[in-house]
């Protein structure tokens, strides 16, 4: 148990550390992917031990994982780029109706893609897990982005503090 809770404090650091690494806009590319990585290192971890995964199971769920948090990673990118450009578009005087639907349909679709890629994951643990690890893995999933977006939370409050 002890071990458990160094090894997720470890991360957790890891995971503050790099979100308080991002100081200007050139380094916030690269910081965010290091955020994203360690996250996903994290889940892995956390989600091994919540589940209890056999070897099995883990060599047809953790590449699949992988494949998925890839390509939404680069959707998540569209998307908020076509957000910005929807945001510039709304501040500028040129903004038609056109081209504003145009753009709400491109983030819609990217939205789609970012839902059938979470029910992809979602298929793959339904072949994959039993019942009660089906089961553990809601909870799991619910408490880990909880104490994820606390230690967000916190590391804002660090960085706040730091750069008033």
């Amino acid at each position: 148990m002890k071990g458990k809770m160094l090894l997720a404090s470890i991360l957790s650091f890891l995971l503050i550390q790099g979100s308080l690494g991002a100081q200007n806009s050139q380094e916030q590319g690269p910081a965010q992917e290091r955020i994203r990585e360690n996250v996903y290192t994290l889940r892995l971890i956390r989600m091994t031990q919540a589940l209890d995964l056999t070897e099995e199971q883990t060599s047809r769920i953790y590449p699949a994982l992988g494949r998925i948090e890839k390509d939404k990673a680069n959707v998540q990118k569209k998307f908020a780029s076509g957000l910005r450009e929807l945001k510039d578009l709304l501040g500028s005087s040129r903004a038609g109706d056109e081209e504003l639907v145009a753009r709400v349909r491109a983030l819609q679709a990217l939205r789609k893609d970012l839902r059938n890629l979470d029910d992809e994951f979602e298929r793959i643990l339904d072949e994959n897990l039993t019942t009660v690890q089906k089961a553990s893995y809601v909870i799991f999933s619910v408490d880990f982005y909880k104490g994820l977006w606390e230690n967000l939370n916190k590391a804002r409050l660090i960085r706040n503090k730091r750069n008033p």
